[in-house]
C-alpha cells in the first residue's frame, strides 16, 4: 500500500502542474488575440461639429416693367387739332403732347363770363343799398330795423349768387384746359393711337384707345414671384443679380424695394419688386430676366458633410462618438448644397461625429479607433 501511494502522488502533482501551465498559456493567447484585433480594427474618420450656414441661390424668371406707365385719354369730347409728340418721343413732365378743339366750350365760357359780370353788378348794387341804409339808420327814426334787415339779407343772397357764378365760370375754364394733353411725368411715348382730326372723348365715346401711352424708362421695376419656400431669405434692401438673355446674358444688379407681404392665393408665391437703374436705356420694359435669388441660411445652424447623414429605414440619423461608443442621434435635414447638409437635432458644438455614416456602424458599438478628418 505504501509503495503504490508513493508512485501515484508524483503523477497527480505533475498532471496538476501541466494543467495550470496550459490554462495560463490559453488565456494569454486569447488576450493577445483581442489586443491585436483591436489594434488591427480600421480607424473611423470623425470630425468636430461646428455652426455655419449654407449660401446658394435659385434661378427664378422675372419681368421688367416701366417704373411708371399711364394711358392718356381725352377728358372732354373734342377733335384732335395738333399732335406735338409721336412714338419714341422723349418728353418731360408738363410738356404739351396734343391740342384739341371744341367750339361749344368756348361758347360756354363766354356765357359763364356774362353771368359772372351780371351777378357782380347785382351784388354791388345790393351792397351799396345796404351801406346807404346802414349809414342813414344812424339817425334815429329815419330807417326801420326791418328795412335794414331786408337789405342785409339781399346783400348776402346776391353774394352767394356771385360765388356760384364764379364757380361755374371756373368749371368751364377748367374744362377748356382739358383741351390740352400734357405729360404727367418725364418718359417716352410708346404708343400713339390717333391722328389730327380724330374725334376723342371720355370712355365709351369717340376713340376707345388712349391718345398716348407714356412710360418712364430711366428706372424700371423687376417683378418676381418668389415661391413660398424661399420667401424667408429676402428682405428689404436685399441685393440680387439678374441676366437678360437678349443682351448676351449680361449681368445686372438691383435691390429689393417692395415686398407684397402676402402670398398669391393661386401661385402660393410672394410678389416682390426690384428697382433697376436704366439711364442708358439698354433694358426695355417687357424683357424677361433670369433672377438669382440668394439663399443665405442662419449662421447658428449645424452644417455637416452630406456623407455624415444616415438615411435608414427607421429614420434619419448622424452617428456621434461618445465614451468610445457610437450613438445614433435622430435629426431632421434642411437644405443641401455642394456636398453639405443642414441638420437639426439634439446636437452641440464640438460633438464628434462620424464623417461617413453607414448602417454597418451599429448603434452603441465600441469605437476605440477614431481618426480626426
Amino acid at each position: 500500500m505504501n509503495s503504490g501511494f508513493r508512485i501515484t502522488f508524483p503523477l497527480l502533482s505533475a498532471m496538476v502542474i501541466i494543467a495550470g501551465l496550459y490554462s495560463c498559456s490559453t488565456s494569454g493567447a486569447k488576450e493577445g488575440k483581442e489586443t491585436s484585433a483591436i489594434a488591427a480594427a480600421p480607424a473611423v474618420e470623425v470630425f468636430s461639429l461646428t455652426q455655419g450656414s449654407l449660401s446658394s441661390s435659385i434661378q427664378i424668371p422675372g419681368e421688367l416693367i416701366a417704373f411708371q406707365q399711364v394711358d392718356l385719354y381725352a377728358k372732354v369730347s373734342s377733335f384732335i387739332k395738333k399732335m406735338s409728340a409721336d412714338v419714341g418721343s422723349e418728353v418731360s413732365a408738363g410738356q404739351l403732347l396734343a391740342t384739341m378743339e371744341a367750339p361749344e366750350i368756348n361758347s360756354q365760357l363766354s356765357g359763364a363770363e356774362s353771368r359772372l359780370k351780371s351777378q357782380e353788378a347785382i351784388y354791388l348794387s345790393s351792397k351799396a343799398t345796404y351801406d346807404r341804409l346802414l349809414e342813414t339808420s344812424k339817425t334815429p327814426g329815419t330807417v326801420s330795423q326791418n328795412d335794414l334787415d331786408l337789405a342785409f339779407a339781399r346783400q348776402k343772397s346776391d353774394l352767394a349768387q356771385l360765388d356760384a357764378a364764379k364757380a361755374a365760370h371756373r368749371e368751364v375754364g377748367d374744362n377748356r384746359n382739358y383741351l390740352e394733353i400734357r405729360a404727367p411725368f418725364s418718359g417716352v411715348i410708346t404708343a400713339r393711337n390717333v391722328s389730327a382730326g380724330a374725334y376723342v372723348g371720355p370712355s365709351g365715346k369717340g376713340s376707345e384707345m388712349p391718345i398716348f401711352t407714356l412710360q418712364e424708362q430711366k428706372k424700371l421695376r423687376l417683378v418676381v414671384s418668389v415661391p413660398e419656400a424661399y420667401t424667408s431669405y429676402l428682405t428689404n434692401q436685399s441685393e440680387v443679380a439678374f441676366k437678360v438673355r437678349s443682351l448676351n446674358n449680361k449681368e445686372f444688379k438691383g435691390k429689393v424695394i417692395r415686398l407684397a407681404g402676402a402670398l398669391d392665393r393661386k401661385l402660393r408665391s410672394q410678389h416682390i419688386e426690384i428697382d433697376v437703374a436704366n439711364n442708358d436705356k439698354s433694358l426695355l420694359p417687357g424683357m424677361v430676366a433670369e433672377v438669382a435669388i440668394p439663399l443665405t441660411g442662419n449662421a447658428s445652424n449645424f452644417v455637416v458633410p452630406s456623407s455624415a447623414v444616415l438615411n435608414s429605414t427607421t429614420g434619419v440619423f448622424v452617428v456621434k462618438i461618445q465614451d468610445k461608443k457610437t450613438k445614433w442621434v435622430p435629426v431632421t435635414t434642411g437644405r443641401s448644397e455642394n456636398g453639405k447638409t443642414e441638420v437639426f437635432g439634439e446636437l452641440n458644438v464640438g460633438d464628434t461625429l462620424v464623417a461617413t455614416a453607414t448602417e454597418e456602424v451599429r448603434n452603441d458599438a465600441p469605437a476605440p479607433n477614431v481618426k480626426v478628418k
